[in-house]
């Protein structure tokens, strides 16, 4: 395979699969195919992050590095009186994450492409990034999620981060605590660990 699910244009032969699966007592379907990232299931990473999240029913959503959608999916519905954004730099991802979106019968939530946050207008804030991060793009890329979400984030809006120990989850950590005034350690269960940074208002952007 010559791309993977980092690619802008993944060139891999279409096999689009269907799925079901429950997410916080809510079962939801999914289309997927090549070329996307845990294309088979919802992986652990992301249904730890699921599980755990706090959205608020009102609150502004940005799902970076959606992938077909099962995150930002989740969080529309919990936030049905918000708004959810979604983006990848996979296209066919993101392709997905709108079908999804519709098949679900989600009307609060939309898929964008772009590079982090270059598809995301500059003046737009959030109160909920959520992110299970494309360790395979390199920990620059990663680290830049982290380091450009404080302008993105409304006061006290809050970096929800999950990531495995083996793949840069200290460092990982580290890294917030520069960016941000307070984070935590919300659970950590089979290698993964999840992270909630919160934005303070004072912090320098």
């Amino acid at each position: 395979m010559s791309d993977h699910y980092y690619t802008n244009r993944p060139d891999s032969p279409h096999d689009i699969q269907t799925f079901t699966f429950r997410l916080r007592d809510h079962e939801f379907t999914f289309k997927t195919d090549s070329g996307v990232f845990s294309r088979e299931r919802v992986d652990f990473g992301s249904l730890l992050l699921i599980e755990n999240m706090d959205i608020p029913r009102d609150a502004q959503v940005l799902d970076v590095g959606c992938g077909y959608g099962p995150i930002g999916i989740a969080a529309a519905h919990l936030a049905d009186h918000g708004e959810v954004w979604m983006t990848d730099v996979n296209e066919r991802a993101v392709q997905l994450a709108s079908q999804n979106i519709q098949l679900n019968g989600i009307t609060n939530a939309r898929a964008i492409s772009g590079d982090i946050y270059s598809a995301i207008p500059p003046q737009k804030k959030f109160h909920r990034i959520l992110t299970n991060p494309p360790i395979r793009a390199g920990k620059k890329v990663v680290h830049r999620i982290f380091e450009e979400a404080p302008a993105f984030l409304y006061p006290k809006g809050e970096l929800w981060v999950v990531i495995q120990k083996k793949q840069g989850a200290p460092s990982a950590f580290e890294k917030l605590q520069q960016h941000f005034s307070e984070v935590e350690e919300v659970v950590k269960k089979k290698g993964y660990r999840l992270f909630r940074a919160v934005h303070n208002k004072e912090q320098q952007i």
